[in-house]
């Protein structure tokens, strides 16, 4: 053999193939990176867009309950709004609920724009799901309603639209909110602790549990039920749907 063919490099036909083979192989793995990461952000961008969860639960129909025990309180201090307002709105809450949470802070304010309007009345019920916290928080919060202070103090248990955990509803914590709310912190905490106060929230816990709402959000807008943290958009459209009816 010449000596120039021996020092010629020599053609290895498999050396292309495997270059060719590596190659289809990682633009197969990226294609099924992007494709992964298109699905996380799919996810992603819709658990951005869409409303809380529905807590689902099962709510007797109030037009076929007796509603005469549950007469419209005028001295309420959980109630917001005329007496003789054309859409009345009855809400079932607890202040260790994430969805009532949510709820309080994406829908509250489009509906209290109705109450200033004198087109709705808001009728707060805690029913107290969630145990002995949520029932200390309940009976504070109307200590704060008796001094015209209920939805200060509520924003404050819902700050940015998430509950407290258990510890953060404790006697302690709950004094420390009130006092931040600007409330007579002597006629607080004996309001907090009065005999009356105690009674005034088992009845409105005994109302949500006698009609059938056993966990919360639940609403009754004009004996009309509707279950979980619905979006703002429902709400508004039945009460619209109502004034334009009683027009």
């Amino acid at each position: 053999m010449p000596r120039h063919e021996a020092l010629r490099p020599q053609y290895r036909w498999w050396i292309p193939l495997t270059v060719i083979a590596i190659a289809l192989a990682l633009v197969l793995m990226i294609l099924l990176m992007d494709r992964e990461q298109g699905d996380d952000s799919d996810l992603s961008t819709s658990g951005k867009q869409k409303e809380p969860d529905v807590v689902v639960t099962e709510v007797e129909d109030p037009e076929q309950k007796d509603l005469s025990d549950f007469d419209t309180d005028d001295d309420d201090p959980l109630a917001d709004g005329p007496v003789d307002a054309p859409v009345t709105l009855v809400v079932f809450s607890d202040y260790q609920c994430p969805y009532c949470a949510a709820w309080s802070q994406d829908t509250l304010p489009t509906m209290l724009d109705y109450v200033d309007s004198g087109d709705l009345r808001i009728e707060w019920r805690e029913v107290n799901v969630f145990g002995s916290a949520s029932e200390q928080a309940a009976e504070a919060a109307y200590a704060a309603a008796l001094q015209d202070k209920h939805w200060e103090f509520h924003e404050k248990l819902f700050a940015g639209g998430k509950p407290r955990s258990p510890e953060e509803l404790s006697p302690e914590a709950l004094t420390s909110v009130a006092a931040d709310s600007g409330l007579d912190m002597d006629q607080f905490e004996e309001d907090m602790n009065s005999s009356e106060t105690a009674e005034a929230v088992d009845k409105n816990a005994a109302m949500g549990t006698e009609l059938g709402a056993f966990s919360t959000p639940t609403f009754i807008l004009d004996s009309q039920p509707y279950v979980g943290a619905q979006p703002t958009s429902v709400f508004v459209d039945a009460i619209e749907a109502k004034l334009e009816g009683a027009n």
